[in-house]
């Protein structure tokens, strides 16, 4: 059975397409056709961008609506997902292989989170009056930023989508959504969602389309933003079209994060904790720590834990939710998984656990959680990132020479510190490159900027500071 779709939406309402191509959905467990949607196209952002425009510049529109009737209408956007938190889940693991309990955890429920997070934000928010220096007031304001294109990857299509369809919809912001072709069907749930919740016409638009049409939507006239999660390659492409058109822009791309492990830490009674760190959605996910860095003296102890360790992970059908790693996303991503998985081999590194396919299934693009052992930190596979369920185990001799090691990196992301000492975690983690890192655990805090330094982006989402993004700072000087 499959679910196709064959309109878009644009302006509000479901809309026929300006072309007849389609993108064909792959279950990566079966490798059999799930579903279909159109193919945007230039003219179908053309629309799209000009609902999103009409319905900012709209003098009663959505960005003039106070922000208690904005919040309002957020609450019941949330309400609304919540009731369909389901079949999002569902859709989501079905396109990208992220094991049911994850989706169920994330993709259903960050949503709603998040628009409830920023309604309550803005519910709060007022202009704020400051005496000026010569003499009067400043009332400093803070405005929506206008048009938004929001570009979604793959891999958390629902929560990625709404670090930044939240925020922007709480300032005031329109937004015209690019999904990946991936993961397409669980928009049109979210779309859904939105019509019941009574979204205004043109302040959400959705265009499933490829990469060169996202690149002519950055690059639009009527945009005023671009959120983009993805590659760094193409973030840097990105930000080259932004920088020349003076348009803000946050990235949010990938990453090669550290976890070390300090000399007392107990991993083997924390390895509840170490996987979401470490493997979370098949390995993913761009914040994950999957190189870790352990004390020579405990080298081999721990590469034993951790190699036990994934190698009895239950990899499976991602809808069963006994299942811990489900597919990789693609045959494609496979693949890519695969050259690493290579590449570390020819370099001299040591599997100890996994190594390729999963000898259990026929069908589908599963890899084995990957171990490698005796892995030098200039190695590929300790420096690029290979997004798939692989780990570098790197031995280090004194903590100076494991925070060299987790700083030399081009990027900068997340991170982790394992051990039974918090103050001695804390000051190891102070001294990491990084935007964001977790001690003994990782995990996103929605009410906490997250974002990356070096090539793992600019700027930031979630907390305050995520809405901040989306808004512009207007001074109003009231003469005395």
């Amino acid at each position: 059975m499959t679910t196709d779709f064959d309109t878009l939406y644009i302006g509000g309402d479901w809309t026929t397409p300006s072309s007849p191509a389609t993108y064909t959905v792959i279950s990566p467990t079966t490798e059999e056709v799930i579903g279909s949607v159109p193919e945007g196209t230039e003219a179908d952002i053309d629309r799209a961008v000009d609902a999103a425009r009409a319905a900012f510049d709209d003098p009663t529109g959505w960005s003039q609506y106070e922000p208690h009737r904005r919040a309002e209408i957020l609450e019941r956007f949330a309400d609304a997902l919540d009731k369909r938190g389901a079949r999002t889940a569902e859709a989501v693991s079905r396109q990208n292989g992220m094991p049911i309990q994850t989706s169920q955890s994330m993709e259903a429920v960050f949503p709603a989170l998040l628009l409830r997070y920023y309604a309550g934000l803005i519910k709060e928010s007022t202009d704020e009056r400051r005496p000026a220096m010569f003499g009067g007031t400043t009332v400093v304001r803070r405005e929506p930023v206008g048009v938004v294109a929001a570009i979604v990857p793959w891999n958390f299509p629902q929560a990625l989508a709404f670090t930044k369809i939240a925020p922007a919809l709480a300032a005031g912001c329109t937004v015209v959504m690019k999904p990946s072709p991936e993961t397409v069907l669980d928009s049109y749930v979210m779309i859904e969602a939105a019509m019941e919740a009574g979204l205004p016409a043109g302040a959400l638009n959705v265009v499933p389309a490829g990469a060169a049409v996202g690149a002519y939507l950055v690059a639009h006239p009527g945009i005023d933003k671009v959120a983009f999660t993805g590659s760094t390659a193409a973030g840097r492409s990105i930000a080259e079209t932004c920088g020349r058109l003076l348009r803000p822009v946050t990235l949010e791309l990938g990453g090669k994060s550290a976890a070390i492990v300090l000399d007392d830490a107990d991993l083997g009674s924390r390895l509840e904790q170490f996987f979401p760190a470490t493997l979370f959605n098949n390995g993913q996910t761009c914040f994950l720590s999957t190189r870790i860095l352990a004390p020579r003296a405990r080298y081999s102890e721990l590469v034993d834990t951790i190699s036990d360790f994934a190698a009895n992970l239950i990899v499976g059908d991602p809808l069963d939710p006994a299942t811990q790693i489900g597919p990789v996303v693609s045959a494609r991503q496979r693949e890519r998984i695969e050259s690493y998985i290579a590449k570390g081999t020819a370099e001299g590194a040591r599997v100890t656990a996994g190594g390729g396919r999963s000898a259990d299934h026929d069908h589908g693009y599963f890899i084995s959680p990957t171990v490698f052992a005796d892995v030098d930190n200039r190695h590929t596979i300790a420096q690029e990132e290979i997004f798939g369920p692989v780990l570098a185990l790197i031995p280090y001799d004194d903590v100076d020479q494991a925070v060299a090691m987790a700083n030399d990196s081009e990027f900068g992301l997340g991170g982790s510190v394992w051990s039974e000492d918090p103050v001695r975690a804390l000051s190891v983690a102070n001294r990491v490159h990084t935007g964001s890192i977790g001690i003994n655990s990782y995990v996103n805090d929605p009410a906490s900027p997250f974002g990356g330094i070096k090539a793992s982006g600019m700027g930031r989402e979630l907390g305050p500071e995520g809405l901040a993004g989306f808004q512009l700072l207007k001074s109003v000087y009231q003469a005395p």
